[in-house]
């Protein structure tokens, strides 16, 4: 097993019994990213010189005694993380040259921790989309391969990059932030583990705003346990953002051994969801998916307790979502003006200027979203969109509460497909918005979420196959149960396709 295959809590137990230093498992990273990210464009922005000057200040402190829980440990930070004194973009060509001077709490606390920070992971621009075909500087390509076919392919979105690094072995886990399912789908596309917690469980302070009832960070790695130690060391309650949660950090990595039995798990009654075109896309290996979901959980000797759940308004969430998050975007996108920050394109007058800068900084899909929002705010429709959303919404969430009076979790496909190739559907919004159906009414309800890689394409036997995911959603502040439960899926499932182009893979 090289460098780069490890787990993070196999490297973190070779770090402390000095199997290697941190800075021989950075410099195994950064000889990773050399090579690959030409191909994949992961990163936007790799930091060598911080990186090595990190694992060395680990190295230190794990020599004296006083090494944080992810002492030595690379990382890939998505762009929409501010970092002090390193360009964050968010993607975009209206922030191609800003250099914070402050750094995100999410950031700060893993910097605590001692974890290495490797570079800026690429993303959809703003974290519209979900495809990473929206960036600024390029679209990310998955590592995975269809059997028999080299087109590129997706990673999904937006934390694609962050997907993609962790799923080639550039990194050994990343942060990726979830509005409507970024973290998620793109860990079922890539066939990582995706974590999104409770809405307030991490801090949002220095996190890119899209749409701020609805964004919120989480971990990316290769194991459900690895997307737990990290998120140990990310949440916490911060002053600093007024929507934070203020309880303690439980153990979560303890909490995947508690195992599933005396739970109870709900299963969706009427999936795929009926009249909404593109849910069914790969429906019989979803289908399979659940059945072995049910076998590997619900067993007689010491399993859960399987539970008929439904969500009737489940097919009103894409709508909602897409009603609710582009309003909340174009509030907080009115920032990027050209004075005060980010890119400015002169103008005869402050109108031209403001006019200029926007129409040259923002790409297509951000100028969509910014005037969808703009119009379900404005004085005439306002009542008719924007407020029916936000009524549907609780609507949403008072389905799952009635669902979780009856089962202590809810399984749920993570997408209806698996990845696509870059030419595919990018011509169609309406297309890509359906990649979140099963992720958003998650968001919309605030509750913690979990993508389990479970099975490969059917045709992963003729010399490809593509991964897809399970998800695991549990009640707010109950991410115990979620790992306990999605580390039970992941042991059951077993797991073990990798995809084409990887750190260490013959090319």
């Amino acid at each position: 097993m090289t460098l780069t295959d490890l787990t993070i809590a196999q490297a973190c137990a070779g770090l402390r019994e000095k199997k290697f230093s941190a800075r021989a498992l950075t410099e195994a990273h950064l000889a990773a990213i050399e090579t690959l990210n030409p191909q994949l464009n992961a990163f936007i922005t790799v930091t060598p010189d911080l990186a090595l000057a990190q694992a060395d200040e680990a190295d230190r402190a794990l020599r004296d005694g006083k090494a944080g829980a992810l002492a030595g440990i690379p990382l890939a930070i998505k762009d929409l993380f501010c970092t002090a004194g390193v360009r964050t973009t968010a993607a975009s060509r209206i922030l191609e040259n800003f250099v914070p001077p402050y750094e995100s709490t999410v950031t700060a606390k893993l910097r605590a921790a001692g974890a290495v920070f490797l570079g800026k992971a690429n993303l959809d621009e703003f974290a519209m989309g979900s495809s990473n075909m929206t960036s600024a500087f390029g679209p990310v390509t998955n590592p995975w391969r269809r059997a028999g076919d080299e087109a590129a392919l997706v990673p999904g979105g937006s934390s694609g990059g962050s997907a993609a690094a962790v799923a080639a072995r550039l990194a050994l886990g990343a942060t990726g932030t979830d509005t409507g399912g970024s973290i998620r789908q793109p860990a079922s596309f890539c066939g990582i583990v995706g974590m999104k917690p409770t809405y307030g469980r991490c801090s949002r302070y220095g996190i890119i705003a899209f749409a701020s009832s609805l964004d919120q960070a989480g971990p990316m790695a290769r194991t459900v346990e690895d997307c737990a130690i990290l998120l140990g060391a990310m949440a916490g309650f911060d002053p600093k953002d007024s929507t934070s949660a203020d309880r303690p950090v439980p153990n979560f990595a303890a909490a995947c051994g508690e195992g599933v039995e005396g739970l109870k798990i709900g299963f969706v009654s009427g999936l795929p969801i009926p009249n909404m075109p593109g849910a069914d896309a790969d429906a019989d290996v979803i289908a399979r998916m659940l059945d072995d979901a049910d076998k590997w959980l619900c067993r007689d000797d010491d399993g859960a307790t399987r539970v008929d759940v439904t969500l009737p308004r489940l097919q009103h969430a894409l709508p909602t979502y897409y009603i609710i998050a582009p309003a909340e975007a174009s509030s907080n996108l009115a920032r990027y003006d050209g004075v005060r920050f980010g890119r400015r394109a002169d103008g005869a007058d402050l109108i031209e200027m403001y006019e200029r800068t926007r129409a040259e900084g923002f790409g297509d899909e951000v100028k969509r979203r910014i005037l969808i929002g703009t119009y379900v705010l404005s004085a005439g429709y306002y009542d008719a969109y924007y407020l029916r959303a936000q009524k549907i919404r609780r609507l949403i969430y008072e389905d799952f509460r009635k669902a979780f009076e009856t089962c202590d979790v809810i399984v749920l496909p993570t997408a209806p497909t698996v990845a696509f190739a870059q030419n595919e559907k990018i011509e169609d919004p309406r297309l890509m918005y359906l990649n979140d159906i099963y992720t958003v009414p998650v968001n919309l309800a605030g509750l913690p979420a979990i993508s389990v890689p479970v099975t490969v394409t059917p045709d992963h036997a003729a010399g490809g196959g593509l991964p897809l995911g399970l998800q695991v959603i549990g009640r707010p502040f109950e991410e115990e149960k979620v790992f306990a439960v999605a580390a039970a899926i992941e042991k059951a499932a077993g797991f073990s396709a990798r995809p084409a182009l990887r750190a260490g893979a013959a090319r």
